[in-house]
């Protein structure tokens, strides 16, 4: 057993004053693959990349902008006292939720504007978005945060870890559970899953079913983590979110299978906001 422990330095890069962390660097690979990954899909369905590029800046401007307030809307106590902090982001304090709250919005108003129809640019992007969070929950272990509650030495090592993870598990004297890692696998597992489905669902189905899934992973992932925006003592902000998307999933995918003949996601050229073909009853 390797009692040696060796930290990795949050800092990527240091440029006199300005630091740049490595989890800026993941964050910013995970959109990007993303992106490449979005761009085939785009181009299958006959939509111009341009699009593409406008959706996806735009959304993760205001998404990155919303995931801050959503956190400090829930830390209001604290930055009550500290307004000066708001704004100090780089002082950490985002929330995934409030920054998919804040991408959904703008994507949604970009297609209203574009004349293109929100289901199938969503079908599109899901499993970006789900592939960019498991590479981005690196980010989160490069900064040592979002983990979980302590355990063992030798738990970790049952779980037949790296060594540089398991080392870099152990916080201020304590080892524990590598959170990051459990929810990273969770979202890979996802884009796999999503990319091979899609083709088969309907139109909006593969992004519903994106939340369905996302959101099952992170309520057991966030009963284990030790930083978890509360809503009261006893109900994580987090897990009632995802109760609630999952809900919102799945009344989605058997309303719309009831109610509508919605076209095949392969089957689909370029749609238009509103889709009339979204709108034919069996």
């Amino acid at each position: 057993m390797n009692l040696m422990v060796s930290y990795i330095n949050p800092v990527a890069i240091e440029l006199g004053p300005l630091s740049i962390k490595w989890y800026g660097i993941i964050i910013a690979c995970g959109i990007l693959l993303g992106y490449f990954v979005a761009q085939k899909s785009l181009i299958n369905v006959g939509l111009h990349k341009d699009t593409l590029v406008d959706i996806i800046f735009y959304c993760a401007l205001f998404g990155f902008l919303a995931a801050r307030i959503y956190f400090v809307i829930f830390q209001w106590p604290y930055y009550a006292q500290n307004p000066a902090e708001i704004p100090k982001i780089w002082h950490g304090g985002i929330a995934i939720h409030g920054g998919l709250l804040g991408g959904f919005i703008t994507g949604i108003i970009i297609c209203k504007l574009r004349n293109l129809h929100p289901f199938q640019i969503g079908d599109i992007v899901a499993p970006s978005i789900i592939l960019a969070q498991g590479i981005g929950r690196w980010g989160n272990f490069m900064n040592h945060e979002a983990h979980g509650g302590p355990v063992s030495r030798a738990f970790l090592e049952q779980l037949h870890l790296p060594e540089f993870i398991i080392n870099n598990m152990y916080i201020e004297g304590t080892y524990y559970h590598p959170t990051f890692l459990y929810e990273s696998i969770w979202d890979v597992a996802g884009f796999v899953i999503l990319l091979t489905l899609r083709k088969h669902l309907r139109i909006g189905e593969t992004f519903f079913s994106y939340l369905i899934w996302y959101s099952i992973g992170r309520f057991f992932v966030e009963g284990l983590r030790t930083d978890s925006l509360m809503l009261t003592s006893h109900i994580r902000v987090a897990q009632l979110v995802s109760i609630i998307l999952i809900l919102v999933g799945l009344t989605f995918i058997v309303y719309r299978r009831l109610k509508y003949k919605a076209p095949v996601y392969k089957d689909a050229g370029p749609l238009t906001w509103p889709s009339q073909t979204a709108k034919v009853k069996r």
